[in-house]
């Protein structure tokens, strides 16, 4: 890979954890009813993701959607297969209840995710519209309608969002 390859992906990186890191900003300056900041840390979020995007499409990181499918097919996969059990074995050893329920819900979501991507890859040419159902407290994604509770947290109905 040559510098400014490996230079776009490092540039990829910082800045899709840049936007994630201020949107979780921007929600606790709304906690502490400091409109004005979250709304700075919003709109700066949302240039951080366009720096990003620039980034990803200057390394040609953006194919077809049946590429872009197998792409999300096989991150998603990694993670729940490769990534997530050695860090949730370890926050298990070192007692973190913090960080293994962050693990382990991301790693049962991930596997959904997974899922999804191959169903949406094996019938590419099906056009019927669906909403998609967003538990806010895990990330599990559902189909359709919300469940009554999450199958991977138990959280409420209540905790999902319509995502369209």
């Amino acid at each position: 890979m040559s510098k400014t390859q490996q230079h776009l992906k490092d540039a990829f990186a910082g800045e899709s954890q840049a936007n994630r890191k201020y949107l979780a900003f921007a929600a606790q300056a709304d906690k502490e009813g400091l409109a004005t900041v979250a709304k700075l840390f919003r709109a700066t979020a949302e240039a951080e993701t366009i720096h990003a995007h620039n980034h990803l499409k200057a390394m040609g990181g953006i194919g077809s959607t049946a590429e872009n499918l197998k792409g999300a097919i096989s991150g998603e996969t990694y993670e729940f297969e490769t990534m997530y059990p050695p860090m949730l074995a370890d926050a298990i050893a070192e007692g973190d209840k913090k960080a293994e329920r962050a693990f382990r819900l991301a790693n049962d979501a991930e596997k959904v995710h997974a899922d999804l991507y191959q169903k949406y890859l094996d019938n590419l040419d099906d056009k019927a519209e669906v909403e998609f159902y967003l538990c806010t407290v895990c990330g599990y994604i559902h189909e359709n309608e919300a469940p009554d509770s999450c199958p991977i947290c138990k959280a409420a109905k209540k905790a999902f969002v319509n995502l369209g």
